[in-house]
């Protein structure tokens, strides 16, 4: 296969979260002299392949082959790889599909290389993420098999293919706040604590602030509300709480306890209950790291672009691998239509992708 005949055969699997679709097996298969080890937890399916080249580094590539549903409204079967005025659509097509084809098939090609190469795929990405990437990784240290560094080719791009490769992420805290009240006739406003009320004052002091200032690589942390819900619909009784949720994508500089001071502070004199979770923590890779340089170096020699370093967007499975000691960072192609209707990439960025990819590995120093 070449690389595009290898991306459509992936769209046109359904593999939705976290059906794999059988491409697990198939991508088993088609390595056949890399050694395969199935990691496989409850309905999660979970590979990861490998190859000792030489005594050098341990380079690995990671990604998803699971995809969000396609939803409806599609000018074409989202699970057809129909190929259009230069543009491939289907579901995955950008998140992350062209991504695994473009690495998997830079490894098939690979004669020699002086260290380990090695793939990690997982087909729960984009739904829980708690049977995927977290258990092979805990396999993989119990075996010394961890990776030095990595490749996770989710879709970075901005503008134009090559502008944009991921060194960090931002984490995800998740605030649960319940203002306490006390119910009564609206008629009687003295004789109730209304906490709609008391909540009006504070808003403007916490809706959408920055935590913090930023630095170079990451955005301030900014607080925002994302429900807020309180009374029983109906006009004449004061409501007895109001529970408010929102979401801090919290860069290095603010973690919870900044946020559990900052909503005291806020909330000074009410009584309030406040629950946070946190979905994923912060992270950057050093840009001096092998990695960073040598995919720099892969993407220019291709593109004629010198990339950006970034951590704007959401989140991935390169959340995981950080807190291991791996130096770790994403590359793939534009993103501006995953999860949407009509998803899709162009035959040359596939192309491209994966001549970064094979260049990162000839060249690897």
């Amino acid at each position: 296969m070449q690389v595009i005949e290898l991306f459509k055969f992936l769209l046109e699997s359904k593999s939705e979260t976290p059906d794999d679709g059988g491409l697990l097996d198939f991508i088993e298969r088609y390595l056949l002299d890399f050694t395969a080890i199935r990691i496989d937890k409850e309905d999660v399916k979970n590979l990861f392949v490998y190859k000792k080249f030489g005594e050098g580094d341990h380079l690995s590539f990671a990604g998803h082959v699971d995809v969000v549903p396609a939803g409806k409204g599609w000018d074409s079967d989202p699970y057809k790889a129909i190929e259009k005025d230069g543009f491939i659509y289907g579901r995955g097509a950008q998140d992350m599909k062209s991504g695994v084809a473009a690495f998997v098939q830079a490894l098939k090609e690979t004669k020699k290389f002086n260290g380990t190469l090695s793939l990690l795929l997982t087909s729960d990405e984009e739904g829980e993420a708690t049977h995927g990437t977290v258990e092979v990784l805990k396999y993989l240290a119990r075996h010394e098999l961890l990776p030095d560094f990595v490749v996770v080719a989710e879709p970075t791009c901005e503008e134009r293919f090559g502008d944009a490769i991921k060194v960090g992420r931002r984490g995800s805290i998740n605030g649960y706040l319940t203002l306490k009240g006390k119910q009564g006739h609206a008629a009687y406003p003295e004789k109730a604590i209304n906490p709609i009320h008391n909540i009006s004052a504070v808003l403007s002091t916490i809706a959408g602030v920055d935590l913090d200032d930023g630095d170079e690589f990451f955005a301030p942390s900014k607080l925002v509300i994302t429900d807020i819900r309180s009374g029983m619909e109906v006009t004449n009784v004061t409501p007895n709480d109001l529970k408010m949720m929102f979401n801090v994508r919290n860069n290095t500089k603010t973690t919870q306890d900044e946020i559990v001071l900052f909503v005291a502070k806020r909330f000074n004199g009410l009584d309030y209950e406040l629950r946070l979770t946190q979905g994923s923590y912060p992270f950057k890779t050093d840009t001096n790291t092998k990695v960073v340089k040598n995919i720099d170096k892969a993407i220019e020699t291709v593109t004629g672009i010198k990339p950006k370093h970034s951590t704007a967007g959401g989140t991935s499975d390169a959340r995981f691998m950080a807190p291991v000691g791996i130096d770790v960072i994403e590359f793939g192609v534009k993103n501006d239509t995953i999860h949407s209707i009509n998803e899709r990439t162009t035959r040359s960025e596939v192309e491209d992708l994966h001549k970064v990819f094979k260049t990162l590995i000839n060249n690897w120093k």
